[in-house]
């Protein structure tokens, strides 16, 4: 079957956000206590804005269950390895800078260690230029709703903007 491209629905994304920041979807099984539960809000977001998972064994995006899962689904690393490397079915982004960024779109962020370890969803953008005090995100671990990034103390960012999902032009799963 041939790939075919469809929008990211960002306002999806960020609705699903917002909805959920506070709370947990009982879909999902909660990985606060498993080292942390924002990668998994985040591939959640991104769920709701694209509509399609990549069932690659080990390599894909999707989450089944808590034992059928890919590890990017809830590790920050492996999530930026597959948007930015996706070919096949699924969203898929590059990494931008800040002026790129739009709800929907990941943020991710070097806290206190070299190491990426935190996932936050643009939900809003409040000016004309995206910048850290204008760009408000929803989070899981570090539970937050329209939270500016500039709130954030972190050493490092990068900025995954999501250009769209493939999916298969014959049906989707």
């Amino acid at each position: 079957m041939s790939l075919a491209v469809k929008s990211y629905d960002r306002r999806s994304a960020a609705a699903y956000a917002q909805r959920w920041a506070y709370f947990r979807n009982p879909d999902f099984l909660d990985f606060s206590d498993l080292g942390g539960d924002c990668t998994n809000f985040a591939s959640q977001c991104i769920y709701a804005g694209s509509g399609v998972m990549n069932f690659t064994p080990t390599y894909g995006w999707y989450y089944l269950t808590s034992s059928n899962r890919t590890a990017s689904w809830t590790g920050v690393h492996y999530l930026y390895q597959f948007l930015t490397s996706n070919q096949g079915v699924g969203p898929y982004a590059t990494e931008t800078g800040l002026l790129q960024m739009r709800p929907g779109d990941i943020i991710q962020l070097a806290l206190d260690e070299d190491r990426f370890q935190h996932s936050p969803v643009v939900v809003e953008i409040r000016g004309l230029i995206p910048t850290p005090g204008t760009i408000y995100v929803a989070a899981h671990s570090y539970d937050a709703d329209c939270r500016p990034l500039s709130s954030y103390p972190y050493r490092d960012i990068r900025c995954l903007h999501i250009e769209g999902v493939r999916y298969n032009s014959g049906g989707s799963r």
